[in-house]
């Protein structure tokens, strides 16, 4: 494995670690109507969808994201996003404390990941 394949894992580790560190201490809103609520009430500072989730939730996200200008990105499968945050598995989650979010959007950046 490359020096660069292995950064990239780095990073992807933990951002899944920060999801757990949120969950852990109440500041993450998780599943679709959470996550939706917490866009739409201001809460959200970072929107992460899983790769496997539907189309549609793919859609509705990045166009509700969009609409309230909540940075948004699509990361690992439902299951490992459960996996991090100690339940059976989740297609959407929200960061409700900005300093997390800003780490995770740090990390996911050097997984070269896209936030938009």
């Amino acid at each position: 494995m490359s020096e660069e394949e292995l950064k990239v894992l780095m990073a992807r580790k933990k951002v899944l670690s920060y999801v757990g560190i949120a969950t852990k201490s109440g500041k993450v809103a998780s599943g679709e109507f959470l996550t939706e609520k917490s866009v739409k009430d201001g809460s959200a500072c970072l929107v992460i969808v899983a790769d496997d989730a539907s189309d549609n939730t793919k859609k509705m996200f990045t166009n509700m994201c969009s609409f309230y200008k909540v940075p948004i990105c699509f990361f690992e499968t439902k299951d490992s996003l459960g996996h991090s945050m100690g339940k059976e598995f989740r297609a959407s989650l929200a960061f409700l404390d900005k300093g997390l979010a800003q780490a995770a959007c740090k990390q996911l950046k050097l997984a070269k990941m896209e936030v938009l």
